[in-house]
């Protein structure tokens, strides 16, 4: 994944934004909405495009476009600067690739200590019951 290419791609729109900034938030568009298109992305190889579409179909719409917004600074260009390190971290995880799990045995000492607590809750359980006669 080449970040400077990826960064260069990036469609940029300022829309709106809600919430704090009083009179400032009807006049100025603040918020900042990123969008990168992941099936003609040159920033991307095809393996690494094929598992974003994979991994994160679900924020891919049907043009293949990723889009991304910010608005949690009064500032168009801070808001920018987020949306733009919030789209690479989205990109970033879903490009990291698990470890397969490993199976291991349960070991001896845990079955027999599982064993011994069963017959000891046995034994409880029968010195609580009445006595034949």
């Amino acid at each position: 994944m080449d970040r400077e290419k990826i960064i260069q791609e990036l469609q940029f729109r300022a829309v709106r934004s809600s919430g704090a900034g009083g009179q400032n938030v009807n006049k100025v568009a603040s918020k900042a909405v990123l969008s990168l298109d992941i099936t003609s992305s040159q920033g991307l190889s095809d393996e690494e495009k094929s598992l974003i579409l994979e991994k994160i179909a679900n924020r891919i719409n049907a043009g293949g476009m990723l889009t991304v917004s910010s608005d949690e600074d009064r500032s168009q260009l801070r808001n920018r600067e987020i949306a733009a390190q919030k789209l690479i971290a989205l990109l970033e995880s879903a490009l990291n690739v698990a470890k397969p799990r490993k199976k291991t045995k349960v070991p001896k000492s845990v079955i027999k200590k599982r064993i011994n607590d069963k017959r000891r809750q046995a034994g409880v359980k029968e010195m609580r019951r009445k006595p034949e006669i």
